[in-house]
């Protein structure tokens, strides 16, 4: 049986994120817009840790 990584809050938390990313709402910090899926799952993940849910470290 396969651990898991993220928590559910995490997860939803992420979720949403890329939501925001895929109705072009989503904005970084130094960039205006955010154009890849990658750096909105970043984000989500950032956010996560911020509010102390469980993500694994970086790899």
């Amino acid at each position: 049986m396969a651990t898991k990584k993220y928590s559910d809050k995490a997860q939803e938390k992420i979720g949403k994120v890329v939501k925001e990313f895929e109705k072009g709402n989503l904005k970084s910090s130094s960039v205006d817009k955010v154009t890849s899926r990658k750096q909105a799952v970043a984000i989500g993940i950032s956010e996560a840790k911020q509010e102390g849910l469980k993500v694994p470290d970086k790899k």
